[in-house]
């Protein structure tokens, strides 16, 4: 039940966990973008048609991850260069991710009946990721389903991480992104366009948020329905947070909350029932305390202080 447990956290955390290190790389050149979810419902739907439709698991991501970056596009316009509110540009995404994503989901010839809000699209193609390493792998004991037993996303998902967290904290690129979130008026005399590190990163955050979103749909559950995310792009932003903007804590952070929503699961191999609903209810509430109890420690909020640029527009016209 334990190897059960951790695999399917794994795979239950792995859409969080895209999106979480997408928003990472945003918030670290100083946008706040809380359109996460809506960008995360848009992949959902984009990733699912396509692989509907072209049979490709590889074509699927692909196009929830494009799908995302074109919304984050519009947010990007708004936030870094019309200086529009980012708190208010990224709630009106997730407004319209909803929109559009039941709207898509429901005229693109997959639906499996005319209401939007009760739209159930199930596959026809068969589209599925599946483990990629050797069954003799896969087959040991308890470390062979925990590490051998994946498909190729989640291994990309642990490179990124990777990635993501050499490029931030070990290279000068990453410091010039850190700096532009840190103090771009700094940045800006230092000779670093402001504006491109933030459109560039924008983009990206929206990349991750599609490509996760697609991920669920086709890799985890194998369907569409409108609201798909139930909430998971929320989640993503709250454990950027926690995370502390950094890569690897939100592996682990991601990786929690894919525990807490596979609960059912395993309390179901267990042989304990309970109310469909209270599970659901479990990871949204637990992040909202760990929020709680991070915050109120000053010592411990200190440590996982946002960038200081966060959320706040940049002209160099008003430096």
């Amino acid at each position: 039940v334990l190897v059960l447990s951790v695999v399917s956290a794994i795979s239950a955390g792995t859409p969080v966990l895209f999106a979480a290190l997408g928003e990472i790389m945003t918030e670290r050149s100083g946008v706040m973008n809380l359109g996460v979810d809506g960008m995360m419902l848009i992949g959902a739907v984009s990733g699912f048609w396509v692989g509907v439709e072209t049979e490709s698991a590889v074509l699927a991501l692909l196009a929830g991850g494009l799908a995302g970056t074109l919304l984050s596009l519009v947010h990007a316009v708004l936030a870094i260069s019309l200086r529009v509110n980012q708190v208010i540009s990224g709630l009106a995404l997730v407004i319209v991710g909803n929109g559009l994503s039941a709207f898509w989901g429901n005229i693109g010839g997959t639906a499996a009946d005319n209401s939007a809000d009760q739209a159930l699209v199930q596959t026809k193609n068969g589209v599925s990721i599946d483990p990629i390493l050797p069954e003799v792998l896969q087959e040991l004991p308890v470390v062979g389903p925990i590490v051998f037993g994946h498909d190729l996303v989640i291994y990309f998902s642990w490179v990124l991480v990777g990635a993501a967290g050499y490029l931030l904290y070990r290279t000068q690129f990453g410091l010039s992104l850190r700096a532009v979130g840190e103090d771009p008026g700094a940045a800006d005399a230092a000779g670093l366009s402001v504006s491109r590190f933030r459109y560039v990163f924008t983009l990206v955050g929206g990349f991750g948020a599609g490509l996760g979103g697609a991920y669920l749909a086709v890799g985890v559950i194998g369907t569409w329905a409108a609201g798909l995310t139930a909430g998971a792009g929320w989640i993503a932003v709250a454990l950027v947070i926690l995370s502390g903007w950094r890569p690897w804590a939100a592996l682990l952070a991601a990786y929690a909350f894919g525990a807490l929503r596979s609960l059912g699961f395993t309390l179901q191999i267990a042989g304990i029932e309970v109310a469909s609903d209270f599970l659901a209810m479990i990871p949204f509430v637990v992040t909202y305390l760990v929020v709680i109890v991070v915050s109120a420690n000053p010592a411990r909020a200190r440590k996982i202080a946002s960038p200081a640029a966060l959320g706040q527009p940049y002209s160099r016209e008003a430096r």
